[in-house]
């Protein structure tokens, strides 16, 4: 991730820096000091048992925070070519929110884009009958496309939300009526519904109200939950022995790589640090957890290896 301007860091954001008690820089949080507390746990592991039954692999991605099409996505490819399967899969998102390991995810909420471009025809601002202005046209289907309740949610996941993301028409003048209107607009769903419902609905909406418009759409996540099986169950028994309190299961937050990992049937549970310094300057994790979580990790590999 861009760190932003780097003279508003404390000390250099790639230069790993502990002050009282936190360990400083970009990435801390999210998320390769879990990368590396899985490490030593898996570490600590084999070296109390190297005859285990199964196997243990890492999988490190440079593009999850950007266009995700060469990184987890082309591994599965490869995997399902060979026929080999994940059975488990940890990830080292930051999931927690007050306290290490209070939350874990076991599913994420899929992300819809819509690209709408709303046309009209430009014209004198003096004599707007010889004109069709689109900011007119589709204000009362935005107003409407921001008030649609498009389903309740569901045990797990929140009703789906709607927010629109970017507007821009206009040519800069004052006095002409813009041709068109560009419109960037984001739902994040659960499993009540899916893309190509909201899809047909939103045209719909837009349809009614006589717009001319051109939407392109782009599915960059599906929702997934993870069944609870095994790993989701040495996840709450680890943490609960750690810390001696039980997780919250939650489906909250962005996205995640397990999007491409779930749907092969693998069993996936997100556990990491603290969410609250993700992408922030001076992004840093508390030395405290970072060990925590590395008890935490060994532990679910000695009862999941069973």
């Amino acid at each position: 991730m861009p760190t932003g301007e780097v003279t508003h860091w404390t000390t250099p954001p790639f230069q790993p820096d502990i002050r009282h008690g936190y360990l400083y820089g970009r990435g801390a949080a999210d998320m390769k000091a879990a990368i590396a507390a899985m490490m030593i746990a898996v570490k600590n592991f084999l070296q109390n048992d190297k005859k285990f039954r199964g196997s243990i692999a890492f999988l490190l991605t440079s593009d999850e925070e950007g266009a995700a099409v060469n990184g987890t996505a082309k591994v599965i490819e490869v995997l399902q070519r060979r026929q080999e399967k994940i059975d488990y899969c940890i990830v080292g998102e930051p999931s927690s929110n007050q306290q290490i390991a209070d939350e874990i995810r076991v599913g994420r909420r899929g992300s819809l884009q819509c690209h709408l471009m709303i046309h009209g025809k430009q014209g004198h601002i003096a004599y707007p009958h010889l004109a069709e202005n689109p900011v007119h046209a589709a204000l009362l289907a935005l107003h409407e496309l921001t008030e649609t309740k498009w389903d309740e949610g569901n045990e797990f996941y929140p009703p789906t939300t709607f927010q629109i993301s970017n507007i821009h028409a206009g040519t800069g003048a004052t006095n002409v009526i813009p041709g068109q209107m560009e419109i960037f607009c984001n739902f994040r769903f659960g499993t009540a519904v899916t893309a190509s419902q909201l899809q047909q609905r939103t045209e719909s909406i837009l349809n009614k109200h006589g717009i001319k418009f051109l939407a392109t759409w782009h599915e960059s996540a599906q929702s997934f939950l993870s069944r609870k099986g095994k790993l989701i169950t040495a996840t709450e028994e680890a943490i609960k022995q750690i810390t001696g309190k039980s997780p919250l299961l939650s489906t909250a937050g962005g996205t995640s790589d397990g999007r491409f990992i779930a749907p092969t049937g693998a069993e996936v549970v997100e556990i990491g640090v603290a969410n609250a310094t993700a992408h922030h300057v001076d992004e840093c994790v508390k030395i405290d957890d970072l060990q925590m979580l590395v008890k935490i990790y060994q532990m679910i590999l000695m009862k999941v290896f069973v």
